[in-house]
């Protein structure tokens, strides 16, 4: 299938019936030719099989021309199958290990008390029973020069139910025993203590027994902000902690017995123990804050994957445009031969079909891998270790996908190359397709078609159908914004003035001549360098967050447990070893919203998206005057002398979320005893204020006599950070004091964690950006070496001829550039505004600079692909063109 030379006579005929009338050598007098050459029929591409041995008989010839399309999709699956596959091995892994990390078959969980008999006796007739609180603590060593916040876990002799708790190598024991303390590895390294040193925690000193080395049930306790420290029951009592009012969580793990039932045995003590305050979980959902997490970010990846495999296929589109470009003879000989335009249809669409299917599979195969890669790269990260396996649902989605967007954009190409008459082929490329695209409405139905299958593929199988509905409408958008604005560069540079200057003015003849590659140009520059904006705004902003906002507003500590009677001499205290310091105390204690207007939230068939108050137990207080962070909006504030029934005032949107208003009646369960009180306002929480922010604040007179401490908050200048910790931890024992510092370096961790996740799946899109702008290089090399040896012919240097594309290409990064900064900072605006719900704070300077950077690189590309263009040798150009 190479080049032909047209024929001398027949091309108006053959024109007109779109192949085969040519004149024949018996016209000539000439011997005739063998019998199914003569006219039109019969036709040697006839047989059901000679399309497939064309195919592969051209594609012996190598994969010039279809290199691109297979690098775009095999980037744009991996991205897909390489998330999928990821996200789907570690909620397998939380599935397969639910006894492990929950505890038990079933767990049942109270806040600040325990079970009472009656209780118990319930949970054991269910099977075997395990019992664990957990709670925040100090831990510190024996002088006070060192403390450090530790997830305090006391066990009995039945932990772990499942799984395997485990020390390091080096214990002086298999478990903590009597008066010692199995701790983190952090908290050796932060407390400089190791096996057989001693620790103190509350009112007790331990012996470190050993070092934690695997805790089953670690994942299931989602963020902690201290490592672990494990202690026994006896332990626990001796540290003195636990008291009426300190904030602490009683967990009841069962072990059910072979061959019963979960889901009965879940649904009884659901029943019978909601009304006391219980939550209650089963091995199938061990980690539902875990589990949410990593499906919504793996939703979120899945989509900017998509997003990868969308621009990769307007690099597949501009692959097959290019290759059929360079078969344009090889198309006008077998027209020409009686080759039909079905018949042509089919031979590149089976070449087309092998090479795609070859890229996916290949896609597939490394994106299965991506969680064996991942654990080995930065397995300590995960939150559970993977399943690890094939998972066919994400794989077979991600080939789904690779097919359908391999369809869009290669059919359009295929079907412009089937209809165009052969003597339009071998005018070159600034024929005309309009009569190809109008004999194509089958075709466009077929292609819009397979886009709507991509559409419904990410909505349906989508977590959050809306997000994933928003994100494609959003991604369409700015590809049909992106194409509309190619088509006006085009058509401005057209009617503007020439310039004087020749440079200047081929410049700009580049930019509208015919066979010019502008618009796909615009889309892949404009794709590449608004993705490049997206990310460093967001980016910049959660870093300013942390860097600069967060230091500014939040105090040094946080203070908790702080029991009643001793809130006078801490508040002393306080101001002895930070006289500069702003101290602010407020009460605090537990409850959980069991009725709303005297409908039972466990009889609820569901719970409205935003009613987060009604979800397990919340932090509650009380105050006679409003607190400084909020806004009455609706309903009156209490007097500050208050003593009537009990009145409460609950945040707006929370209230709106279940249609509440001033009031309306909300039932309280706390300590297991159930009271009712009356909505008296409607608060607007200011939750940026890094203080104390209570959903729900009760009037004077309701809590007081319920068992409770008080929190605090203290700012003070740093150099006297370390004194106030040291005097707290050896007066207060009881009291943990959290250090602002360590909170803002966990949250810059997790954020650092899932900034490298979405700039792994990012990094996919950019790569497939910048295949797309080689491929519309490549689909502009005819017409780019056409000009270049012409102009060569008339006197041109390379060096003017680079100038004009130079000036061309920069031309068209600033234009794109100045849009890729409002589009970025559109889509970034939203991301940290409006789904993350923070400040609108992004470091400009940096936002500009990686602007820039991505421009300067999308330009060293543009002019590296012109390069071959200027090393043509007119002569030989001027043969094959």
């Amino acid at each position: 299938m190479g080049d032909a030379c047209p024929p001398r006579n027949g091309e108006g005929d053959h024109a007109k019936h779109g192949g085969g009338g040519y004149e024949t050598p018996s016209a000539r007098g000439a011997p005739p030719p063998p019998s199914g050459f003569t006219g039109r029929s019969p036709s040697p591409f006839r047989g059901g099989y000679l399309p497939l041995t064309l195919a592969l008989r051209d594609l012996r010839g190598g994969l010039a021309g279809l290199r691109l399309l297979a690098v775009c999709l095999f980037l744009g699956v991996l991205a897909l199958a390489g998330v999928g596959s990821l996200s789907a091995s570690i909620v397998r892994g939380l599935s397969d290990q639910g006894q492990a990390i929950l505890g038990g078959d079933v767990q049942a969980d109270v806040a600040q008390r325990e079970a009472t008999p009656g209780e118990l006796a319930l949970l054991r007739r269910e099977g075997a029973v395990s019992h664990v609180t957990r709670m925040r603590a100090m831990a510190a060593r024996p002088d006070g020069s060192e403390t450090m916040l530790v997830d305090l876990k006391g066990i009995d002799a039945a932990y772990p139910l499942y799984g395997d708790f485990r020390l390091a190598p080096g214990a002086i024991a298999p478990r903590p025993g009597a008066g010692q303390v199995a701790i983190g590895p952090e908290l050796g390294e932060r407390l400089r203590v190791g096996v057989g040193d001693p620790v103190r925690i509350g009112n007790a000193l331990f012996t470190v027994a050993g070092i934690i080395a695997e805790e089953p049930d670690r994942p299931g306790q989602g963020f902690t902000l201290g490592p672990p420290a494990i202690v026994d029951r006896a332990g626990l009592a001796a540290t003195g902690l636990v008291q009426p009012g300190s904030l602490y969580t009683s967990l009841y793990r069962i072990r059910i017995a072979p061959g019963t039932e979960l889901e009965p045995v879940t649904k009884r003590l659901e029943t019978r123990l909601a009304d006391a305050g219980f939550d209650v979980d089963d091995r199938t959902n061990s980690a539902p804050g875990t589990r949410r997490f990593i499906e919504r970010v793996g939703q979120f990846l899945t989509l900017v994957g998509l997003t990868a495999l969308v621009v990769a296929g307007i690099g597949v589109g501009n692959g097959v445009s290019s290759w059929l470009d360079m078969k344009r003879g090889g198309i006008a000989t077998l027209k020409l031969l009686g080759a039909t335009g079905g018949t042509i249809f089919r031979i590149y669409l089976i070449e087309i079909g092998l090479v795609a299917g070859g890229a996916i599979a290949a896609g597939l195969a490394a994106g299965a891998l991506v969680p064996w890669v991942v654990v080995q790269v930065a397995g300590d990260a995960l939150p559970v270790p993977p399943a690890l396996g094939l998972h066919p649902l994400p794989l077979a989605a991600s080939a789904a996908y690779g097919i359908l967007i391999a369809l869009v954009f290669a059919l359009l190409p295929l079907a412009r190359a089937r209809e165009v008459p052969a003597a339009s082929l071998f005018r070159g490329a600034v024929a005309s397709s309009a009569r190809g695209l109008r004999a194509n409405a089958g075709m466009l139905l077929a292609v819009a078609l397979a886009a709507a299958g991509i559409a419904a593929l990410a909505i349906f199988t989508a977590r959050e159908p809306l997000f994933a509905a928003g994100f494609i409408a959003a991604a369409l958008g700015l590809l049909l914004m992106l194409s509309l604005l190619g088509g006006a560069i085009r058509a401005l540079a057209a009617r503007l003035p020439r310039p004087k200057s020749p440079l200047l003015r081929l410049a700009l003849a580049n930019v509208h001549r015919p066979g010019a590659q502008t618009g796909r140009l615009v889309v892949a520059l404009g794709l590449g360098l608004t993705l490049f904006t997206t990310l460093a705004v967001i980016e910049t902003n959660l870093a300013g967050q942390i860097r600069t906002t967060i230091p500014q507003r939040a105090p040094s500590f946080f203070l908790l447990d702080i029991p009643v009677g001793e809130i006078d001499r801490f508040r002393s205290l306080a101001k002895q070893a930070a006289p500069e310091g702003d101290l602010v105390t407020v009460p605090s204690l537990r409850g959980s919203v069991v009725a709303v207007n005297g409908q039972r939230v466990a009889d609820m068939e569901s719970i409205p998206d935003g009613a987060w108050m009604l979800r397990g137990d919340r932090g509650l207080t009380y105050a006679a005057t409003p607190p400084g962070s909020s806004r009455v909006v609706e309903g009156e504030w209490w007097p500050a002398d208050y003593a009537g029934p009990p009145l409460v005032s609950v945040d707006v949107e929370g209230a709106r979320a279940l249609g509440l208003k001033p009031g309306d009646g909300l039932t309280f369960s706390i300590l297991g005893r159930e009271f009712d009180a009356r909505i008296a306002n409607l608060r607007e929480i200011n939750w940026d204020t890094m203080g104390f922010n209570f959903a729900i604040v009760f009037a004077p007179g309701a809590l007081e006599s319920a068992p409770h401490s008080f929190m605090a908050t203290i700012a003070m200048p740093a150099d006297e950070e370390r004194g106030f910790a040291r005097a707290v931890s050896n007066a207060f024992p009881a009291v943990s004091a959290i250090r602002v510092k360590e909170i803002v370096q966990t949250v810059s961790d997790m954020l650092g964690q899932l900034t490298v996740a979405v700039r792994s799946a990012a990094s996919v899109a950019i790569l497939a950006g910048i295949a797309v702008l080689v491929g519309a290089l490549a689909a502009s090399r005819r017409a780019r070496i056409y000009d270049s040896v012409i102009l060569k012919l008339l006197g041109a240097t390379r060096a003017r001829i680079l100038g004009a594309q130079a000036i061309e290409f920069v031309g068209l990064a600033l234009v794109l550039a100045a849009v890729a900064f409002a589009l970025g900072a559109a889509a970034g605006w939203y991301v940290v505004v409006q789904v993350l719900e923070l400040e609108w704070a992004p470091d400009w300077p940096i936002v500009l600079a990686t602007l820039a950077a991505g421009a300067a690189v999308t330009l060293v590309l543009g002019l590296l692909g012109t390069l071959p263009a200027l090393a043509a040798k007119p002569a030989q150009a001027l043969r094959t063109l």
